[in-house]
């Protein structure tokens, strides 16, 4: 049975060249084509050593393929996508361009008006633990952003089984890599290296992701949720820390711990942890680690999630994501454990 063909628009940023590495060892895909306007008419291999083994060259645009994931900034990855989507071919969308099913929030919080807002209602988000059956028939499916992806899946359970009130804290820390591969000051090595520090206190445009899907788990009582991201002096990962007051007074801690493992029993990239994780637990994989415990004095929810933000926050779900679309093994080609130390 012949593979399935799949392309990658924008090949060179760093979600971009980590689809590449992924889906290079895929057993049931094929990558057959790779663009990148920075690099165009250079091998991948020449501009990124580490994927000798891929005999592509980068072009301008795309060739013959059934799928597409479009690493394209936000704006210009919806300019790309919807002549893709009128010719039938399915989408991964990296980019936050359909992720928001209101489209007065893109003027808001990314500064631009959608060009296709009829498409939101069609795009599915790409959370495969709370959407999987709508990420299985889909065309378009919008990738979650790196935040929103550990701070849902932290929250998910307590939401959905109403345990908590709508006062959520969510208090995140990311590696540089989060901010791509374009040059800046505040990622320069001398300025973030032996630093940490919190920004977007105004509000980050990730969190209208996070507020969407925990209102979807409980529309009867809207979350107010407090988003403050921290850039840490690592490469990859983001450990966020989630608080919120418990609804009905005090919890035991192995009541929300049962609630928390029933809700993930048979999910195959998330796994409730026996102690506080780290972000190098889970370097290199699409694993996203849970660890929900009680502040008895307070009686507050805190729970801690760790991913690597450019694989289950980024390349890793995407590829998740297409498994589910073309009827595949949702595991198949994203089996391999975390990278230690």
């Amino acid at each position: 049975m012949d593979k399935i063909k799949v392309g990658i628009i924008n090949v060179t940023g760093y979600a971009g060249v980590e689809l590449a590495r992924l889906l290079h060892q895929h057993p049931e895909v094929e990558l057959a084509s790779v663009t990148g306007r920075s690099a165009a008419g250079q091998s991948l291999s020449e501009v990124f050593p580490h994927l000798a083994g891929i005999d592509l060259t980068i072009k301008t645009k795309l060739g013959d393929v059934g799928l597409v994931f479009s690493a394209m900034p936000h704006k210009e990855s919806a300019v790309e996508i919807i002549p893709l989507l009128e010719k039938g071919i399915k989408v991964v969308d990296i980019s936050a361009d359909f992720r928001l099913k209101d489209g007065s929030e893109y003027q808001r919080w990314y500064g631009f008006s959608h060009p296709a807002p009829q498409l939101l209602a069609q795009a599915v988000y790409g959370l495969p633990e709370l959407h999987r059956a709508k990420i299985a028939s889909a065309q378009l499916v919008a990738n979650p952003g790196c935040y929103p992806t550990g701070a849902i899946l932290a929250l998910a359970p307590a939401v959905k089984a109403k345990l908590v009130v709508p006062d959520i804290i969510v208090d995140s820390k990311s590696g540089v890599s989060g901010a791509g591969r374009t040059l800046s000051l505040t990622t320069h090595y001398s300025e973030a290296n032996e630093d940490v520090s919190a920004y977007a206190l105004e509000g980050h445009r990730h969190l209208p992701e996070i507020t969407q899907e925990l209102k979807l788990l409980n529309p009867e009582l809207p979350p107010a949720v407090t988003f403050v991201p921290h850039l840490i002096p690592m490469t990859r990962g983001i450990l966020t820390t989630a608080y919120a007051p418990l609804a009905s007074g005090k919890k035991g801690i192995e009541e929300i711990r049962k609630l928390y493992l029933d809700f993930y029993k048979d999910e195959p990239f998330v796994r409730v942890a026996d102690s506080p994780p780290h972000t190098k637990q889970t370097w290199g994989s699409n694993l996203c680690l849970v660890y929900p415990t009680v502040d008895q004095r307070t009686g507050k929810l805190v729970v801690i999630s760790a991913i690597d933000n450019l694989v289950k926050g980024a390349a890793g779900q995407a590829i998740q994501n297409m498994n589910l679309m073309l009827g595949l093994p949702e595991e198949t080609g994203l089996e391999a454990p975390a990278i230690y130390p």
